[in-house]
């Protein structure tokens, strides 16, 4: 007779616990509420949570996208946001489930120094999404010379082929992109005058 009792004592007590805890830390992870942080533009908080001994939620996914926060500021064409969170040790080179990195959406929104943000911030510049399609192909498909031009000095690939078996080279021809075709050559004849010269060019924090 008494269990029944006994249990409502229990349920009463653990409803009194979570009581005591706002309703968002029951709900949301931090790796959610970092994001959430980054995405109001919170320095306090993120910055808090950083600091936490053993902290990694400077690399936590969205669970939906599979975006980082480097998504996020680059999809706002944020980058001081940008250069503080590679300073926080975020990777550049997580993508999200299309397969997109960081430098692939700066390249897609055309977002030059944010792209030679990341590149300075270690981003691999020959990384592929789901198609293939590499940061260089994505340049030469939108036509900019500069994203080009600083994707060829960080040493990109231009005969790295998608999924159709092309490159930023074939598209580049193909298309008639005369100026990106002229920078690729020009890359090469740069490569034949020094070919150890493996510099990686980008602003410097």
């Amino acid at each position: 007779m008494a269990q029944p009792a006994f249990r409502k004592f229990i349920i009463v007590l653990a409803a009194l616990v979570l009581g005591a805890v706002p309703a968002s830390a029951q709900m949301y992870s931090d790796g959610y509420k970092f994001l959430q942080a980054v995405k109001d533009k919170d320095g306090d908080v993120a910055t808090s949570m950083l600091n936490e001994p053993g902290s990694t939620v400077v690399n936590a996914r969205d669970l939906s996208t599979g975006e980082t926060a480097l998504h996020y500021t680059v999809r706002r064409r944020d980058n001081t946001w940008t250069g503080w969170l590679l300073q926080q040790n975020a990777n550049p080179n997580i993508a999200d489930k299309q397969g997109v990195t960081p430098l692939g959406l700066a390249i897609r929104l055309n977002f030059l120094e944010g792209v030679e943000t990341l590149i300075a911030g270690g981003a691999r510049v020959d990384e592929t999404d789901f198609t293939g399609q590499t940061p260089l192909i994505s340049a030469v498909l939108s036509r900019n010379g500069e994203l080009v031009e600083v994707l060829l000095k960080a040493n990109a690939n231009p005969d790295k082929t998608d999924n159709a078996g092309r490159s930023a080279r074939d598209y580049a021809s193909e298309r008639g992109a005369e100026r990106m075709l002229m920078l690729i050559e020009e890359h090469d004849n740069a490569a034949d005058a020094d070919p150890d010269d493996g510099r990686i060019y980008g602003p410097s924090f």
